[in-house]
């Protein structure tokens, strides 16, 4: 199993930064792609962003690829989300997910069906 615990989250004004942790333990082989989407209440999961931890690629959705950056500290088992210039409709569940393999469409970043582990979500708000 993988368990996958997130922090980060927060309530900050337009045009501020924050930056989401992942803290992932267990199986190696099945979170070698970490992940990062989204989820605003009465909308559908979207994702942002993946990371494949072996060889550092990374991959982004169109919608944040200037602002926000995905990366990983193999040492410390944790993937980040940093996320600048942010904007109110930015609000939103964030959560981790890790896969086996990373799981992307050119454009639209990592795909929700191809993550076979979740955290359980930190909360960013962002105010006008």
């Amino acid at each position: 199993q993988v368990q996958l615990v997130e922090s980060g989250g927060d309530s900050v004004q337009a045009g501020g930064s924050l930056r989401l942790s992942c803290i992932a333990s267990g199986y190696t082989d099945r979170r070698k792609c970490m992940g990062w989407f989204r989820q605003a209440p009465g909308k559908e999961r979207e994702g942002l962003a993946t990371i494949d931890t072996t060889r550092s690629r990374t991959y982004y959705a169109d919608s944040v690829k200037d602002r926000f950056t995905i990366s990983q500290d193999n040492a410390e088992n944790t993937a980040y989300l940093q996320m600048n210039s942010l904007k109110p409709e930015d609000t939103a569940m964030y959560y981790c997910a890790a896969a086996s393999q990373c799981a992307v469409v050119a454009g639209r970043g990592p795909i929700e069906a191809g993550y076979s582990y979740w955290g359980r979500g930190t909360q960013v708000t962002v105010s006008s």
